[in-house]
């Protein structure tokens, strides 16, 4: 497995030196964060295609009157 040309010892070096730099509590804390950030986009996105569903309804109503 590699990705961008590192492989898995690379890798694990890697989260392991974030880790020890943040910290498992900070880290948990911004994980969560982003969760919830991306959470809250998709709520926005399926909101907007609802809205933007019911406005191309009205449009059709509006139109054959």
């Amino acid at each position: 497995m590699r990705i961008l040309g590192l492989g898995l010892p690379e890798l694990l070096i890697i989260l392991l030196i974030i880790l020890l730099i943040f910290g498992v509590g900070r880290i948990s804390k911004i994980a969560g964060e982003l969760g919830s950030g991306i959470r809250a986009f998709r709520d926005g996105l399926k909101a907007d295609e609802t809205a933007g569903t019911g406005e191309s309804e009205d449009e059709d109503v509006n139109a054959e009157s």
